[in-house]
């Protein structure tokens, strides 16, 4: 995935209101970047890091930039959730996710389960339908470990229930953690956050929901997947 506009440099004033951020921009004025991350960007929002914009032109917008990356001590993160979505499409349609090749039809945001909707569904190519759920993961708290969720999130509770009863119905169910930084090489379920959440991990994966990490090349350019990952259950 590539931005729509090159991305500028800036310095992080303060990130407030969940979905505002104060920046101030290389020629030393201050204005305010939208932050496309409703989470609670636990290390990633110090006053002083430097960051990375995307202009806009849309007269429909009220913000003018739109708050993409984070750097800290050098490693850039992704902060824009929804990213993790176009950066996994992009994937699924050339064929860059092992174990899921091979599809002839990639649909994104499908309705299924009790009023949710699936990330992707997979069809075609002879294989049983696939549901495949995405989820940004920016945490780390510890040299090399990426961790999910950064809160409490009854969402993706319910995610891990509605996969899990996809495969009940004889379908494939795969939940994809897309680590969006550039500094770790293992994963795990951050149960001291949420416990509620780390439970039902265990359970639908019990229930055989498939379980990948991928790590992704980040630049200012553009955010792509790069390699598998493995993911660890020790502390659950």
């Amino acid at each position: 995935m590539r931005f729509q506009t090159p991305l500028i440099p800036a310095v992080l004033i303060r990130r407030y209101k969940r979905f505002l951020a104060d920046v101030r921009l290389p020629d030393g004025q201050d204005v305010t970047a939208h932050c496309p991350n409703p989470g609670s960007m636990m290390g990633m929002a110090a006053p002083g890091l430097r960051v990375w914009l995307e202009p806009n032109d849309d007269p429909k917008k009220k913000l003018k930039y739109g708050l993409r990356l984070v750097e800290v001590n050098g490693v850039l993160i992704s902060v824009d959730t929804g990213a993790a979505n176009r950066v996994l499409r992009a994937a699924l349609e050339t064929g860059k996710v092992a174990g899921l090749q091979g599809y002839d039809r990639v649909f994104p945001e499908q309705k299924y389960g009790t009023g949710s909707r699936i990330d992707f569904l997979l069809q075609g190519g002879g294989r049983r339908d696939t549901y495949v759920e995405v989820k940004s993961v920016t945490l780390s708290r510890h040299p090399g470990l990426a961790e999910f969720p950064d809160s409490v999130t009854a969402r993706g509770t319910k995610h891990l229930g509605e996969l899990a009863r996809m495969v009940a119905q004889g379908h494939r169910a795969v939940l994809i953690y897309l680590v969006q930084r550039t500094d770790c090489t293992r994963v795990a379920v951050a149960a001291d956050i949420d416990p509620t959440y780390a439970a039902a991990f265990l359970t639908a994966q019990a229930a055989g929901v498939e379980i990948l990490c991928l790590s992704c090349a980040i630049s200012a350019e553009s955010i792509t997947v790069d390699r598998a990952l493995p993911y660890e259950t020790a502390g659950l």
